[in-house]
């Protein structure tokens, strides 16, 4: 049961792809993606200049000219290899930025009957995002000790961690746009078994560079059909 609702919304917000409101959302989320993933790339390196890796590396194997581009492609290769981590503290932070154009344009086509709903204050999806951040990069860092001890589960382990932790993220975000943050967390735990399973078959796809720029939005109007195909009846959000 689980399963099927999440590959059915998964697979009516495929068939959207070819919206042109959509897709314009679409390519803003992986736009900003890969700005973002630049810009950690651009620091990475700085940093690497800071302590002078390069120079380091030039002084052990003598002055030759191609050691440069070598060091440069040899990191360019592992931040391909981070993006992999990365890219789920990047998935949580475009969430906030980009949740509710996705969110209506996919009610807009798939849920027209529904109300209107106010969008999520600045503040509010502020703080509900940093809170969210917070907490995501507080467990990787306690789940590196899980990595090492059960190294052969590793990747297993990030999968089902970041998937509970994004599906709770996520959903709540879209729950909270129709029935307010106190309602939404009651669903959230109601229904935590579909949204871990949803979020991790998101947290999945985040692991393969490339693949990885489309998921944020992807998973924002996946989770938005997840919502709705859930709780049918919850259409508008309390005025309290």
């Amino acid at each position: 049961m689980a399963l099927s609702l999440a590959i059915t919304s998964f697979g009516k917000t495929l068939s959207q792809v070819g919206d042109p409101r959509f897709r314009r959302v679409l390519f803003k989320g992986i736009g900003l993606t890969f700005v973002l993933l630049i810009a950690v790339y651009t620091v990475f390196l700085m940093f690497l200049n800071w302590i002078g890796a390069g120079q380091t590396v030039q002084e052990l194997v003598g002055n030759i000219s191609w050691v440069g581009d070598v060091f440069t492609f040899a990191s360019m290769l592992l931040m391909i290899f981070l993006s992999i981590f990365l890219m789920v503290p990047v998935a949580s932070a475009i969430t906030s930025m980009f949740l509710d154009e996705v969110a209506d344009a996919v009610e807009d086509r798939h849920y027209p009957h529904l109300p209107d709903v106010p969008s999520v204050g600045f503040s509010e999806g502020l703080k509900d995002s940093v809170n969210f951040l917070g907490v995501l990069i507080a467990a990787n860092i306690f789940a590196l000790l899980l990595y090492v001890i059960f190294t052969p589960f590793a990747l297993f382990i990030f999968w089902g961690l970041n998937g509970f932790l994004l599906g709770r993220e996520y959903f709540q975000l879209v729950a909270m746009r129709r029935v307010g943050r106190a309602e939404a967390k009651k669903l959230r735990k109601k229904h935590m078994g579909t949204i871990w399973l949803a979020g991790t078959l998101m947290a999945m796809p985040l692991s393969v560079p490339l693949l990885n720029l489309v998921i944020p939005i992807l998973g924002a109007a996946t989770f938005t059909h997840l919502y709705h195909q859930l709780e049918p009846s919850q259409g508008h959000r309390p005025s309290d």
